[in-house]
């Protein structure tokens, strides 16, 4: 309430023409002796509406509106839930579109035979396998992608594990040779 209180003290001193209003500011320039006309003022600093120490809300809590439909809400949510079910079976598109969206997954599980991937050699082979499924319909061609991105990871990581055992084999070769 304090910070209120002074934050609306603040706003009538400016629109009374107090110190912080720019149009005021040359009168009460020339009215203080201690501040020197050579120096500019300095702007109030913008972007933090709190006092220091102040962080505002604290993470996680709720504002009025949510407080009061949650009250409203409270124990009828089974009611609700009900009601919704019971218009969608009595044929609302809509409601029973809102209901199987929530209900079903986003994503189906497919099954393609892919080869087992060893080396990165083998990626050749199973981007193949997997175009072959998106050109006969058993995938989509957006499931393919996903599945293409996937293989791609998956040989890059073998190829990177392989250049770290050539690279240790290297440095091993390399620390016996010094010795």
């Amino acid at each position: 309430m304090g910070n209120q209180q002074n934050r609306l003290d603040t706003l009538t001193s400016q629109k009374q023409g107090g110190a912080s209003n720019p149009l005021n500011l040359a009168s009460t320039l020339a009215a203080d002796p201690k501040r020197s006309s050579a120096s500019p003022p300095v702007p109030a600093i913008r972007g933090r509406p709190f006092a220091k120490g102040n962080g505002g809300r604290r993470p996680g809590s709720k504002n009025r509106s949510s407080l009061f439909s949650e009250a409203l809400l409270d124990g009828e949510k089974e009611q609700l839930v009900r009601k919704a079910y019971e218009l969608a079976m009595a044929g609302d598109v809509p409601m029973l579109k809102f209901l199987l969206s929530r209900i079903l997954p986003r994503e189906r599980t497919i099954r393609i035979d892919l080869p087992r991937l060893e080396f990165a050699d083998d990626a050749v082979e199973a981007l193949g396998s997997i175009l072959r499924a998106a050109s006969e319909g058993a995938i989509t061609p957006s499931e393919g992608a996903n599945l293409a991105t996937l293989v791609n990871s998956y040989c890059q990581a073998i190829d990177m594990a392989d250049i770290v055992k050539r690279l240790d084999t290297l440095e091993a070769k390399i620390k016996g040779l010094i010795r």
